[in-house]
């Protein structure tokens, strides 16, 4: 529903909107709006709507029409709150201009600060204030981040001029430069500006403002920011709200300050005020890790009052919004203002830690504290962790940022940890302090080291969000981009040479430190407890190997949706095998060869039902086309002929034979079944020896044949008949009375479309929707994923990666007509989905309002299922 009112007022104890409005403002109007009507400390303001961003986008990035008179009068409401003058030559009125979507991408789109600032205003305000040197130290600022952020101009060069200033004059810190030299400074920076645009700094404040309103509706579709929406799985938004707010200023002498501070610990998720603050400086100083802060004890022992007022907006905020939160504050010559609120982004273990505390503190039931839970961040938790019995050469500590061990090539600029990783690299990003244009290298690397900033960085922020390993501010490394290198006393780490960063402990470890499986802990076992109870689906795991079997019982799998035959013969000891049956030239010949296969899958088999005692094992029959196991390479060609004592040419010939155009649509799954029948017989002669072997020992055996690629009845009605036939002998010979059930994957779309003919003779279908989507779509993944794929889902022409995100409207539909089909002609089919949608969260959902019985996914991603599974039961009930 479109509003006709596009700008929202906030501040002064009232506002016009709230915090349920976060689609139309944003996630920090909404939140700005909601402190306000709380009648915390928050400066007025107003927020132009999510709505406005749409319609300036529909008009080929032009602003409405009348927008610019609307945001005067909203600012002519706060100059008359504030007695102040927008532009005045006395009490100026200065604003920032932040941008705030509907869902949290910190630092991935644009901010301006200090707006206002020229030659009579910086004059004015150095007076009313009494101090030249803050005066001027805002305008340097100003012109710095409107030349980044509006004109284009990359910082560097602003930056660089301070740096040397400082270098010239002695300083350290940039509290330190005296008036004089930041004046000096300003009318360099405006001459570094017009060499770099070619134009003069505008003077008129009306037109900084528009032209900064335009640069964050703007900054909507930089690359940083689509990257980030790419990556985190954020689609379906309006655009970007802006928030213009009048400022406060935590750069105005050393009784002022700025800072960041979470509600509880974000990486352990205790019940401790994780706050860092920098005096004598603006917000972008902490969240760009520019310097490395100071403890919030520091405010108690400076200034107890605003560390009480402090205190007592934490336990507000996190009562009132019953989640821990991420607050950003300012405190000008002694009193505090709240700039920002919004949910914390947080490690997968504190979230669980977080979720339970809310439970015991009475804020939160147990259903609402499992939907605070990314589902995806507990992969964090059930991965390795480093060896304390291991030698390790610690050479440099830092702050423990976003904890787990990561190890990897160290990598000086994001193309480069993108490029090493691409190679298949494990990479860590070292970096003086990250910005969000690092954002592609942050997502390429497995860790992440720099030499500045804190616990509440840029890089540690995201690192968080990202589940990636941080340490921060490891003031002991001196870092040599050009060289691309860093020294940590007398130790000298070059590109590409392995260092291991220890996020727990803030630990940087030369060379490859070895790891230990993780120890799930007590939290975790309550919320698997938990999301046991409510869920309704069904979780199982694909599995191909007793070892990933047994992974998955301890991850809670509830049986192996999955077992993919041809895994077992890529191993080096049978891959041989199965290339003699391959370029076998007689029946007698390939019967040899199979009866070579068949007791090592028997074997398999016997481990994967002794894992799975009593929980069913669905075994699909062979599904890839032979061509995938014989070499292309005339080299591996010849020697593979000398391994099977055959000629170099039958290996060519067979090769040649077997080439097709297509071949994922070509002679694989039952279509291989029906035209070589000998290898299903061999694979489901396999299964019945193993289930009997199994049985006999005392193991409950709970058999499923998957016959795959099928698209009409007659397929599936001809392999059954065998398998049936094969079945009733083998009980006969043997007097024995082994059971088996026989299903389908449905993985061409002719399949769902006639479910109702194939389930009568199907007992349970199985959704392969990794085929089923390429088929669907008409996109090979393996290509797509190389070329437009990407590309497509940054246009937004597929909200997601259809690959790792089911396709609702498309193949979730042939999904949901399948069930339905199938279960008219057969009540009470048994349906489940084993592609790699099976554990993705957003997919798992769409399978509960589906209907379908269970999901099967890897051993590693069983948890998240369970969870998410929960979860979907929770917002649309069992």
């Amino acid at each position: 529903m479109t509003s006709s009112k596009r700008i929202y007022a906030f501040g002064g104890g009232s506002a016009e909107g709230n915090a349920s409005m976060k689609a139309l403002l944003g996630g920090k109007g909404a939140n700005l709006a909601e402190m306000a009507g709380l009648g915390l400390p928050v400066p007025p303001g107003f927020t132009v709507t999510t709505e406005v961003c749409q319609a300036y986008y529909d008009a080929g990035k032009q602003f409405p029409e009348g927008l610019m008179g609307e945001i005067r009068a909203a600012v002519a409401a706060i100059e008359k709150q504030l007695g102040r003058q927008f532009g005045g030559s006395t009490k100026p009125l200065l604003v920032s201009v932040r941008s705030g979507a509907a869902a949290s991408m910190p630092g991935m789109m644009d901010t301006v600060l200090n707006l206002g600032l020229n030659a009579a205003t910086v004059d004015a305000l150095a007076r009313e204030t009494a101090n030249p040197r803050f005066a001027w130290d805002s305008y340097r600022r100003f012109i710095t981040m409107f030349a980044d952020v509006v004109a284009g101009v990359s910082r560097k060069a602003f930056d660089s001029e301070l740096e040397g200033l400082k270098k010239r004059t002695g300083k350290i810190r940039d509290a330190d430069v005296e008036a004089g030299d930041l004046k000096r400074l300003v009318e360099i920076l405006l001459g570094v500006y017009k060499r770099e645009t070619g134009e003069p700094f505008p003077e008129d404040p009306w037109l900084q403002l528009e032209r900064s309103v335009d640069a964050v509706f703007g900054s909507w579709n930089n690359m940083r920011a689509v990257e980030y929406r790419r990556l985190n799985r954020i689609h379906g938004l309006l655009g970007t709200a802006v928030n213009v707010q009048a400022m406060v200023f935590g750069n105005l002498n050393e009784d002022s300050g700025t800072g960041v501070g979470f509600t509880r610990d974000p990486s352990t998720g205790e019940n401790q005020f994780y706050c860092d603050v920098l005096y004598n400086a603006q917000g972008e100083d902490v969240v760009a890790g520019l310097r490395t802060p100071e403890h919030l004890d520091e405010v108690k022992r400076r200034q107890p009052e605003v560390h009480s007022q402090l205190m007592q907006v934490r336990a507000t905020l996190e009562k009132h919004y019953r989640d821990m939160q991420d607050i950003e504050f300012t405190i000008q010559d002694g009193e505090l203002f709240i700039l920002q609120t919004r949910n914390g982004k947080r490690t997968a273990r504190a979230a669980l830690r977080i979720a339970l505390s809310l439970v015991d503190e009475g804020l939160l039931t147990r259903e609402q504290a499992l939907l605070k839970i990314d589902a995806s961040s507990l992969n964090q938790l059930l991965h390795p962790t480093f060896d304390p019995k291991a030698p390790r050469q610690v050479i440099a500590s830092g702050i423990p940022a976003s904890p787990g061990a990561a190890k990897g090539r160290a990598m000086f600029s994001p193309e480069a940890a993108e490029l090493a990783a691409k190679k298949g690299d494990p990479v860590i990003l070292v970096r003086e302090e990250t910005s969000p244009e690092d954002i592609k290298g942050m997502a390429a690397a497995n860790g992440i080291l720099t030499a500045r900033g804190g616990r509440t960085s840029h890089a540690a922020v995201v690192a968080r969000q990202m589940g990636k390993t941080c340490v921060a501010g490891c003031s002991a490394i001196e870092i040599d981009e050009h060289a691309r290198e860093f020294r940590a006393g007398r130790f000298t780490v070059r590109q590409g040479d392995y260092i291991s960063l220890n996020g727990s402990t803030g630990e940087v470890m030369l060379g490859d430190v070895p790891t230990v499986p993780p120890e799930l802990s007590d939290d975790f076992r309550t919320v698997m407890k938990w999301s046991d109870e409510f869920r309704r689906l069904g979780v199982r795991a694909n599995a191909d190997i007793p070892r990933d079997a047994r992974k998955a019982r301890e991850f809670g799998a509830e049986g192996i949706g999955l077992c993919r035959t041809e895994h077992m013969f890529f191993d080096t000891g049978r891959i041989n095998r199965m290339r003699e049956m391959i370029v076998a030239r007689t029946y007698e010949q390939k019967q040899s060869a199979l009866a070579k296969l068949m007791p090592m899958q028997r074997e398999d088999f016997v481990g994967l039902f002794q894992c799975m005692d009593g929980l069913p094992v669905t075994i699909r029959l062979l599904d890839p086309p032979l061509h995938e196991f014989l070499p292309q390479d005339p080299a591996i060609q010849q020697v593979i002929a000398d391994e099977l004592d055959v000629s170099l040419k039958v290996v060519k010939d067979t090769v040649e034979a077997l080439h097709e155009v297509n071949p994922m649509l070509g002679l694989r799954g039952c279509r291989l079944g029906i035209v070589q029948p000998l290898i299903y017989d061999m694979q489901v002669q396999a299964i019945l020896e193993a289930a009997d072997e199994a049985a006999k020992a005392g193991v409950k055996v709970v058999a499923e044949i998957m016959i795959p690629l099928v698209s009409t009845l007659e397929e599936l009605r001809r392999l059954r008949k065998r398998i049936e036939a094969q079945l009733e002998r083998f009980n006969l010979e043997r007097g024995t009375r082994v059971q088996v059930r026989i299903g389908t994957m449905i993985e061409v779309p002719r399949a769902a479309l006639t479910a109702d003919r194939i389930a009568e003779d199907a007992e349970f279908f199985s959704f392969g929707t990794n085929d089923l989507t390429q088929m669907t779509l008409g996109v090979s993944r393996d290509d797509a994923e190389k070329g437009f794929l990407v590309d497509y889902v940054v246009q937004g022409i597929f909200p997601t990666d259809p690959f790792a995100t089911i396709d609702v409207d498309g193949v979730g539909r042939l999904v949901e007509m399948g069930v339905q089909l199938g279960r008219k002609a057969r009540p009470g089919l048994k349906v489940g989905i084993c592609g790699e949608h099976g554990g993705d969260p957003e997919s798992i959902e769409f399978c509960h309002r589906a209907g379908l019985d269970y999901v099967s996914c890897s051993p590693f991603r069983v948890p998240i299922a369970r969870l998410a599974a929960a979860q979907a039961a929770i917002r649309h009930g069992k």
